[in-house]
This record gives structure tokens, C-alpha cells and sequence, in this order.
């Protein structure tokens, strides 16, 4: 009976390992278009729920750069789509992040999602759909290194990574002797 339940812990070890060892969808993303950057996704891990917030934009121009989610008709309406929670429920399954949602800050228009990252860690597909995954569309995103996270806003960090934020150095505090007063 030993050599039975030691290979049953040992092999619910190997399990666990295995999927502790698994790349997880948390951290920072890129999407490129014709060789260029056009947004960095930051990937939140809320207890195995997971969240997706546009944490850094690189606008064609300025018109484009202050734009707010005015079709949105949830929580985010005229929300500036820079810092906004765009993917949100994603529940991980190994490798896959299914049940969740994704916002087109364009158009307001919420898609049934799911997203898989790659077995390397290094890149990460979402797909938007509607009624099934047959009919969507993917956009995959690539990993950047975390020393990228010293270039989101400081004040998207303080909101969705409270623990990460730099917290501001306290003022220096002078202290003032009274001056004597001279008798005249």
C-alpha cells in the first residue's frame, strides 16, 4: 500500500510542478502593426482571473493620443482608453484563458474572448469572437522584458499594480531654529 500512495503523491507533485513551471498570461504585452509598436497591454493577475489594461499607446498622431472610450456604455464610458480595463474575466485553463471579454474602445462594442499564450511564454493570442470562436478574429501580442514596466505611467502602475507603484519619496524637512532676538 506505501509504494502506491508514495507514486500517487509523487505523481500529484510532477503535476503541480508542471503547472507552476507553465508561462502565465500576466505581464507586459506588445502588439505590432506593419513593424511597429501600436499598444503595450499590461495583463493582470487577480487570483486566476485576468485582466487587460491598455498601459501604453503609440498614437499616429495627436488627435489620436487623448482618446476616451465615448461609445462605451458600461462602467468605462468616457474613460480614456490609455489606462482603460479592456479584457476582463479571463479565467486560466493551463495555457488558455477562456470566459472572458474583450472591449473595442473604438466602437464600444464587447466580444466573448479568449486568449492562449504560446508554450515559450513569449507570445500571446487573443481572440475576439461572437456567439463561437469560429467567428473571430486573433491579434497576437509579444512579451516584453519587465524592465519595459519603468515605461508605463506611474499613475496606471499605482492603480492596477498598487504593490509595484514607487511610492513618492517623503519632502525633506528643514528644521528652523528661531533666530535670537538681538536687544537693541
Amino acid at each position: 500500500m506505501l509504494p502506491v500512495i508514495t507514486g500517487v503523491a509523487m505523481l500529484l507533485g510532477t503535476s503541480f510542478a508542471a503547472r507552476a513551471q507553465e508561462p502565465t498570461a500576466a505581464g507586459l504585452w506588445q502588439k505590432v502593426e506593419k513593424g511597429k509598436p501600436v499598444i503595450w497591454v499590461l495583463m493582470i493577475d487577480h487570483d486566476g482571473t485576468f485582466e487587460g489594461v491598455m498601459a501604453r499607446m503609440f498614437p499616429e498622431s495627436e488627435e489620436n493620443a487623448g482618446l476616451i472610450c465615448s461609445k462605451c456604455t458600461d462602467d468605462r464610458k468616457n474613460a480614456p482608453v490609455l489606462g482603460i480595463s479592456f479584457i476582463r474575466a479571463m479565467k486560466r485553463k493551463g495555457l488558455e484563458y477562456l470566459g472572458g471579454n474583450v472591449l473595442d474602445p473604438r466602437d464600444g462594442d464587447i466580444w466573448k474572448a479568449k486568449m492562449t499564450v504560446s508554450p515559450d511564454g513569449q507570445a500571446l493570442t487573443l481572440r475576439g469572437y461572437v456567439l463561437t470562436p469560429m467567428l473571430g478574429k486573433n491579434e497576437t501580442w509579444y512579451r516584453l522584458p519587465e524592465s519595459a514596466m519603468a515605461s508605463v505611467d506611474p499613475a496606471i502602475i499605482a492603480k492596477y499594480l498598487p504593490a509595484q507603484a514607487v511610492a513618492p519619496k517623503p519632502p525633506v524637512v528643514t528644521k528652523k531654529h528661531p533666530v535670537p532676538l538681538r536687544a537693541h
